[in-house]
């Protein structure tokens, strides 16, 4: 089961590198962005798409990570709350057995 993931992976990744291939092949002519306060120089409008592509997957990935980061915390702040109420529970129980005694 695992190779068929891998080579499903792997044509996938394949596929992907191919239509970047042809994506840049077909879009050879240079362009200028013009920002609001600036105007980036001369490049290939491939190069200029897949440069905003790799930088909203960093971005994406960035976000992805800071709330990764926030549920983790959460999660260790709840397992300790547990952690503490168990064991406040179990020292409950074992006075209410010492004071039945």
């Amino acid at each position: 089961m695992n190779w068929i993931k891998t080579l499903l992976a792997a044509v996938i990744g394949l596929l992907i590198l191919a239509v970047g291939i042809l994506f840049t092949v077909h879009n050879t002519e240079p362009v200028s962005i013009d920002l609001v306060f600036f105007t980036l120089p001369e490049a290939t409008l491939s190069l200029w798409l897949i440069l905003a592509f790799v930088a909203g997957g960093l971005c994406g990935v960035l976000l992805s990570s800071l709330t990764i980061m926030a549920l983790k915390t959460r999660l260790s702040r709840a397992q300790r709350k547990v952690t503490h109420n168990r064991e406040e529970i179990d020292r409950l129980r074992s006075l209410a057995l010492k004071d039945s005694a």
